[in-house]
């Protein structure tokens, strides 16, 4: 069994590898007592989870909302390596700083890093060939991962590599053998899945300095990122190369370069290396090295970086049955914090979406937002447990918006990458000015507004007809459907701030999701025009991007309307009918076609968990009076679709939704409607919960009677007095307080009275 079987249990054998520094070899595949030291919720995180199936999660080092993700790169690409690892995996070719987490399309893979010895050639290499290139095999029995540290023997080198990180700086530590002809490989050609080098350079500034950049071009159509780099240990000598031979001095600029450090070490003797990135500048890249990391404590640094990751993860602490629910939820919640990343340096510079750079910024300036996944929990969660830094998320977007005319799409490193539909960032940006975080309001308004008016990816079609045309634009429905719903999210906010006009106007557009309705068949579908439906028409098909729907069909987008479930209700004529055809997407059962896209996944019936958009409907049911349809359904998925395995994940991880949604619902409450302030609830599966609201103040959930067979809430109490709302508002549960949730093993009456149920508009 390997490292990653410390984890479980008891917490038996905690992860000696905290105290790495203190032995020559890396602390591979050893145990220790417990130690006082080590009771923290870190101890919960199991990054493997997620590391396997479709999971596409981050693995390696890094703190919360990082700059810097640093770990192993496969030498495979591939789907299943977006973040260039995947558990199935045995090859390394190196250690990079920047990863995504979770997404459906690989990029990054910057700056990477491999420890070598002997002569060999300065490319990755084919599996078994090893005259190829520098590749090496690894096992997982010799590997430990845990937030902010990672470890693995580099078989072919029996080379000892362990990482950690600050924000922007990236620490390395290589224990080699005795050697004349230790090497570090730096690769500024590898890249991660559509990532390709554009101009690359590096230069020796003197012995134990190096320093560079990489310009590339991927997902994100023009990457900058500059490094400095330090070395505890003079080399020898410095060798450059554009992959087709060595070339003279120790600078080198191209498309594809490469360079090697050279060392002569003693046995078990320790180079380290420190890496400092910046979006900016190398000289900035140096200033973040000097700020963050200006030492060599290894230790210190996954100490300090353990206790970055406790801080955070302990805004939530909760009691659970067993140790298995505690590691899933705690991997979760790990997995929300991976990103946003940080995208400024320690001055606060940063580099724009208008390609400028922007200095002395007032605010921390983040990337990767992936926001139509995110916006449904991820944001919502955030502005319960990081609002500050949801204030920032948001002061990104607005700057993005200043930047590139409109709020961004999926903004990554910098660029926008216009990936996937709708506009979600206003969905954020409402919930956030609705919530009351430091925004500029004004200037939020405004974004909404503009963003929501241009004419740009079928909102002009909105605007003429209510509807976007099916022969018109590819993904009409699922882009039409996710407009009304930012278009009804900026119609709240001009409510709120009385704009009577724009309220009317927006909350109309708010409800255009009636315009795909086809009241015959029951669904969603493509409208050609005013008196035309596409046909044919199979609710059941998806073609992966091709279609009306985006990585979905008919039977999982019919439900996208979490802002007005009760105007959905209508459309179906009653509570009734609106019920009986909710309770037949958990059970329905058809062929999705060859060409449906691999992110349907995580079925029960038509219901795809993998996928986001079926994210908010388990709790539809609340809607109805029926909460215990909900506590049914979201009990299956946690139980069924969620482990602590390396393939605990039913679909892509999405940087940080799919964990956003366990977070919540494990929590027993979720934001079915994200920017109303509304959390439904549904069936907590801890005991106990206090959530640290800011303010110094808490609020503590106690669930009494919790079990697997008693799932159904009975009863709530809200500071001592009876509650029997369904659902919590944001304002109540950052007032801090004490809510008991009573369970029993059979439904109950609560919730299902009319004014017992949630709104829309709150």
């Amino acid at each position: 069994m390997r490292n990653r079987s410390l984890l479980r249990g008891s917490m038996k054998g905690l992860l000696v590898c905290f105290f790495a520094t203190s032995f020559i070899q890396p602390c591979i595949g050893k145990q220790v007592k417990k130690s006082t030291r080590l009771q923290n919720l870190t101890q919960y995180v199991d990054p493997y989870i997620g590391t396997g199936y479709h999971g596409h999660v981050f693995m390696g080092a890094n703190v919360p909302f990082g700059a810097v993700q640093l770990g192993p790169s496969n030498l495979t690409q591939g789907w299943d390596w977006c973040s260039g690892y995947h558990y199935s995996d045995s090859t390394i070719i190196g250690f990079s700083h920047t990863h995504l987490s979770g997404t459906g399309i690989g990029d990054l893979g910057d700056i990477l890093f491999m420890p070598v010895t002997g002569k060999v050639k300065m490319a990755k290499g084919k599996p078994g060939v090893p005259e190829s290139g520098y590749l090496s095999l690894f096992s997982h029995k010799q590997e430990v991962a845990r937030p902010g540290y990672y470890s693995v023997l580099l078989n072919r080198y029996n080379i000892g590599v362990e990482l950690t990180t600050t924000n922007r700086v990236g620490f390395h530590k290589y224990v080699y053998p005795k050697t004349e002809e230790a090497g570090i490989i730096i690769n500024l050609e590898s890249g991660i899945g559509w990532d390709n080098p554009m101009e690359t350079y590096i230069t020796a500034e003197n012995d134990s300095t190096i320093s560079g950049y990489r310009f590339s071009k991927g997902w994100a159509n023009d990457q900058r990122i500059y490094f400095y780099a330090r070395f505890s240990k003079p080399f020898k000598s410095f060798i450059v190369s554009d992959t087709t031979a060595v070339q003279s001095g120790r600078s080198l600029k191209g498309r594809r370069i490469f360079a090697r450090a050279n060392f002569s070490t003693k046995a078990n003797e320790a180079i380290l290396v420190k890496v400092a990135i910046s979006p900016v500048s190398i000289a900035n890249a140096k200033l973040n090295m000097q700020s963050e990391l200006p030492g060599w404590n290894f230790k210190q640094t996954v100490a300090k970086a353990d206790a970055a990751w406790n801080k955070e993860l302990s805004k939530v602490v909760i009691k659970a049955d067993n140790a298995a629910r505690m590691r899933t939820f705690y991997t979760a919640l790990y997995h929300t914090m991976i990103a946003p990343s940080t995208f400024c340096d320690v001055n606060k510079d940063y580099r724009g979406a208008d390609k400028k750079i922007h200095t002395n910024a007032s605010f921390t300036n983040y990337t990767t937002f992936s926001l139509w996944d995110t916006y449904r929990a991820a944001h919502p969660l955030f502005t319960l447990l990081q609002p500050e830094r949801a204030g920032d998320f948001v002061n990104t977007m607005l700057a993005i918006y200043q930047q590139q005319g409109e709020l961004p799409v999926w903004h990554l490193m910098g660029n926008e990458t216009y990936c996937m539909v709708g506009c979600p960032a206003v969905t954020v940006v409402a919930d956030a000015y609705l919530k009351g975080l430091n925004i500029d309001k004004k200037l939020a308004y405004e974004a909404m507004k503009n963003t929501m008016m241009q004419d740009g990816r079928g909102l002009k079609y909105v605007k003429k007809y209510g509807y976007i045309p099916a022969d018109s634009t590819v993904e009409s429905v699922a882009m039409g459907m996710e407009y009304a719903i930012a278009d009804w999210s900026l119609g709240q906010v001009a409510r709120k701030e009385g704009f009577t006009e724009d309220y009317n106007y927006f909350d109309k557009r708010g409800k255009y999701y009636k315009n795909y309705f086809d009241a015959q068949t029951g669904f969603a579908r493509g409208r050609v025009n005013d008196n035309t439906w596409r046909t044919p028409f199979n609710p059941f098909t998806s073609i992966h991007r091709q279609n009306d729907y985006t990585e979905g069909n008919a039977w999982q987008y019919t439900w996208l309307v979490p802002q007005d479930v009760e105007g959905l209700i209508k459309l179906y004529g009653s509570e009734k009918a609106f019920t009986k055809k909710l309770d037949s997407l958990f059970v329905a059962k058809g062929d999705l076609g060859s060409e449906a896209s691999p992110d349907i996944s995580g079925l029960i019936g038509q219901y795809a968990h993998g996928n986001e958009p079926s994210h908010h409907i388990t709790y539809m049911y609340a809607y109805v009076g029926q909460p215990w349809k909900t506590a049914d359904k979201v009990r299956e998925i946690m139980n069924t679709l969620y482990t602590d395995k390396y393939d605990g994940l039913c679909g892509n991880e999405d940087v940080g939704q799919m964990s956003a949604w366990y977070v919540f619902s494990a929590l027993g409450f979720y934001p079915a409607n994200p920017s109303n302030g509304c959390f439904v609830f549904g069936s907590p599966v801890v005991n106990n919960a206090t959530i640290n609201v800011g303010n110094n103040k808490t609020f503590t959930m106690n669930v009494l009677n919790n079990s697997a067979a008693n799932k159904y809430i009975q009863k709530i109490t809200l500071n001592g007095k009876n509650y029997p709302k369904s659902y919590i508002q944001y304002k109540d549960i950052m007032k801090g307080g004490t809510l008991v949730i009573e369970m029993g093993s059979k439904p109950s009456s609560w919730g299902t009275s009319q004014d017992a149920r949630p709104r829309s508009e709150m």
